[in-house]
């Protein structure tokens, strides 16, 4: 097993994948996991809102419209920590390399769009790891519209209308997620991000992430 110099101070490495969604995180999530594992690591992936405890309760309130912001926030959170105790964690511990599909960097962006004050936001999920990689894929909100409305549809919330922006979905999508890459550009410096132009095909995207991750790899010591 390869031992790492890792920042957070666990045996295995956390590699995260920002962005909104439509950017295609998921797809180069499985690409780095077989890209990995063909390299004989062990690799899990978690995504955002998964957590057995919460997820549904998150899913029944937003079908209920019963979530403000605060709730909206500390839901999230909870979610956030009961992976993070049960799934993440254990991982890392055991020298596995996790893979994240978002991090707390969607609640800080979505939470401060939400109104919510930054800094009560930071402390919500202070006690989290810090990663080894954080990938962000940067897109064009033209193009996420185009890509949302073909796959999955516009989302209530995802289209930011429980904030109120706009009665028109197409135009609170627009003014929603502009607000969110915004906060996603503030952050890029401060957390070091490596930025993906997320219109880039999915073999070029997947060489950059692959490359920046196989460096890593490389440092390994072997004990």
């Amino acid at each position: 097993m390869a031992q790492f110099k890792t920042k957070h101070g666990y045996e295995g490495l956390l590699i995260v994948i920002e962005g909104t969604d439509g950017s295609g995180k998921s797809t180069q999530l499985q690409l780095l996991k077989k890209s990995i594992q063909a390299q004989s690591y062990g690799v899990i992936i978690s995504e955002w809102k998964t957590s057995r405890l919460i997820a549904n309760v998150i899913d029944d309130a937003k079908e209920r419209n019963l979530l403000n912001a605060t709730t909206y926030s500390l839901l999230y959170a909870a979610d956030f920590a009961d992976r993070l105790e049960n799934t993440i964690i254990p991982a890392l511990k055991s020298g596995f390399i996790v893979l994240l599909d978002r991090y707390y960097y969607t609640a800080l962006a979505r939470d401060v769009v939400r109104g919510q004050d930054i800094d009560w936001v930071k402390n919500l999920y202070d006690y989290a790891p810090e990663p080894d990689l954080i990938f962000y894929l940067d897109m064009p909100v033209d193009v996420l519209l185009k890509r949302i409305i073909g796959t999955t549809g516009l989302n209530y919330y995802e289209s930011g209308r429980d904030v109120g922006f706009s009665s028109d979905f197409y135009k609170s999508f627009e003014i929603y997620q502009n607000k969110c890459l915004e906060q996603y550009e503030k952050m890029k410096s401060t957390y070091n991000f490596i930025s993906i132009d997320g219109t880039k095909s999915i073999d070029e995207i997947h060489s950059i992430m692959n490359f920046e991750v196989q460096k890593i790899l490389d440092s390994g010591v072997l004990y």
